[in-house]
């Protein structure tokens, strides 16, 4: 696994990996299904974390992670579709599926850490 400075890196680096797949996926009804989603929904969670660093408040905060997580579960399901069509002969997906199962993971901690805290400034607003 590669070192990244960032989780904003990580992501575009995902991003990138999940045009590639596209690219190589064939060029039949099923195949430019699944690259146009597969290209949507593997960049975006890239852009919903630029907008969740700009968020307004904590609740706009969790509402645009949250959309991010919904599309990394897309793409992870998508990669699940491709690999079981077997359509990539010479390219393992599986490090694309492990990469996507920790970002999952990353955004719904970063979503419960931020959800605690707002609890927490709501009960120390009402004392």
């Amino acid at each position: 696994m590669k070192s990244y400075h960032n989780l904003s890196d990580r992501l575009i680096s995902f991003a990138v990996s999940m045009i590639t797949v596209a690219d190589q996926l064939p060029k039949n009804i099923g195949g430019c299904h699944l690259a146009r989603q597969l290209t949507r929904s593997g960049s975006s969670p890239a852009l919903q974390y630029g907008e969740a660093q700009s968020a307004e408040s904590r609740s706009d905060f969790i509402h645009k992670m949250k959309i991010a997580v919904k599309e990394l579960r897309e793409t992870y399901n998508c990669l699940k579709i491709i690999d079981k069509l077997d359509w990539l002969k010479e390219h393992n997906i599986h490090a694309e599926q492990t990469e996507c199962n920790e970002l999952i993971s990353i955004f719904v901690k970063s979503i419960s850490t931020a959800q605690k805290n707002r609890s927490t400034e709501k009960t120390q607003q009402s004392c």
